[in-house]
């Protein structure tokens, strides 16, 4: 029997995230110990959070019983002393898919295009049809944005682009050429939102934050997180940087105290701690070239990444997926993204690359 209430009709075919699965849940099904169990399957830092963040949050736990600042005054001055901007350049999400959230009630409905690249990040597609809004995705290219491409796809009736450098689920990074190029053409009327999530990885790219600083640019929102690098993913928190009339525009969107207390606090403490980000990218890149020079020895065809994870291709995506699960190996099946022939794993720790690669060539032979 159906529930007799007007549903919002959007709501009929809207297809549901998937995340990585959580260790505890493949626990208790496969009957194995959680200690037993690497998950490589969410692009989370493997060396865990900032040993700052986690004293800093421990020392708010007392102050639970009040509000938190609505403003998160200390943490957006904070970032913006790190990015040169203004605090009133910054607004902060729960995670970055509240400021994809934030674009689709302030931009899209029914009528509106908004442009996607093939295998683009799942929430794209779900913000957009939640909205009403028709959805027209651009053939990649080499796995890749087609930025040309992507471009001649704008019309009377976009109202948002969204490009992902360095890419999800992909890894690739699209030419500093090509995005300057872009951010250029992209008409007035149109909102190009550059997910950043993964730029803390990159030793050189493309900076967009002086557009930001010079008001050049009042159609370009840039989202960045600190679910990657910072090792916060739990906390959930992401940030858009634009022009102070963009963000006050979405501001009255968001919801008050919707960065609570504990994630302010970690988040402050996680931005002063150099020596954790530093041995995060240490890690990330020597482990992408483990196993860039592992699935060459094996003959697997990858997408070379500029992310903390790296796209292989298995054969049976799915079948691989659950054969590496049963060894205790989370890795993130793509047949969701139209990749049923890969897998994406995520860096680990040196000895959870290991592990996984040694499981892999015992599942593929």
């Amino acid at each position: 029997m159906s529930i007799p209430l007007p549903l919002n009709p959007a709501l009929q075919n809207l297809p549901v995230y998937q995340p990585g699965r959580p260790i505890e849940e493949v626990a208790r099904e496969l009957n194995l110990p959680p200690s037993e169990i690497i998950k490589l399957a969410s692009n989370e830092n493997p060396l865990g959070p900032s040993p700052a963040a986690v004293a800093a949050m421990q020392r708010v736990l007392s102050q639970l019983h009040l509000y938190p600042d609505g403003n998160a005054f200390y943490l957006k001055r904070k970032l913006a002393d790190k990015l040169g901007l203004g605090t009133n350049n910054l607004i902060l999400g729960n995670g970055s898919n509240e400021i994809i959230e934030f674009v689709g009630h302030a931009l899209m409905k029914s009528g509106v295009d908004v442009v996607v690249s093939q295998y683009c990040f799942a929430v794209y597609p779900i913000v957009t049809h939640l909205f009403g809004a028709n959805l027209i995705t651009v053939p990649a290219k080499n796995y890749g944005h087609d930025l040309p491409a992507i471009l001649q796809a704008i019309t009377e009736r976009t109202r948002v682009v969204f490009v992902a450098n360095p890419n999800n689920p992909t890894g690739t990074l699209a030419s500093c050429e090509d995005v300057v190029r872009l951010v250029d053409a992209v008409p007035a009327n149109v909102l190009l939102v550059m997910d950043e999530a993964y730029v803390d990885f990159l030793e050189d790219g493309v900076d967009l934050l002086p557009l930001i600083r010079e008001r050049d640019k009042p159609n370009l929102l840039l989202m960045r997180t600190f679910s990657k690098i910072f090792g916060l993913a739990g906390l959930r928190l992401g940030y858009g940087i634009g022009h102070p009339e963009l963000i006050a525009a979405l501001e009255k969107i968001r919801q008050p105290f919707n960065i609570n207390s504990i994630v302010q606090a970690g988040a402050l403490a996680a931005l002063d701690d150099l020596p954790h980000l530093t041995k995060t990218r240490a890690n990330n890149s020597v482990g992408l070239k483990l196993f860039e020079d592992a699935f060459r020895q094996m003959n697997l065809e990858f997408v070379p990444s500029a992310a903390n994870f790296i796209l292989v291709r298995v054969g049976n995506g799915l079948e691989i997926f659950n054969a590496l699960q049963k060894r205790g190996i989370i890795t993130r099946p793509m047949g969701g993204y139209q990749l049923p022939e890969w897998i994406r794993i995520s860096v680990g720790t040196p000895d959870q690359n290991l592990r996984c690669l040694t499981a892999m060539k015992e599942v593929l032979h």
